[in-house]
């Protein structure tokens, strides 16, 4: 009986380190919407290289960019002005998302969008799923 208590705490020692492990490392959740035109597009990259930078020593933060309306076109494989920067900061775990109702609405296909994108049923509705998850909603 005495035996087997150092090897229970063992067990209970792993298991909660393993739980433990698996929590996600990002203390903060942000969602931004683009959804404007091509003459708002430019703060976007400074707005989140900003943001990761600030809260990088407090515990780092997940960020989803949401593109609808007339933003989605910022996503198109012709935009070659933020192709770079987008990748670098896709590479580093932004999540760039396209909407496919806007995709529909503007004759866009999954293949005109660069490949670190990825799509979602509704932007609008994606902005409410993440609000409703505890993201920081940023316009």
């Amino acid at each position: 009986m005495r035996r087997t208590l150092p090897v229970r705490f063992a067990i209970l020692l792993l298991l909660a380190t393993l739980a433990f492990s698996q929590t996600p490392k990002t203390k903060h959740h942000a969602v931004l919407q683009m959804s404007d035109a091509e003459a708002e597009w430019s703060p976007l990259i400074a707005h989140v290289v900003n943001l990761r930078t600030a809260l990088k020593n407090d515990g780092g933060v997940e960020v989803e960019v949401v593109f609808f309306g007339p933003g989605i076109d910022m996503l198109r494989k012709t935009n070659e002005r933020f192709a770079e920067d987008m990748k670098l900061l896709a590479d580093d775990g932004v999540v760039f998302s396209a909407c496919r109702n806007s995709m529909r609405t503007r004759g866009i296909k999954t293949e005109d969008l660069f490949p670190f994108a990825r799509t979602v049923d509704s932007g609008v509705a994606e902005l409410v799923r993440k609000q409703e998850a505890g993201w920081a909603y940023i316009k």
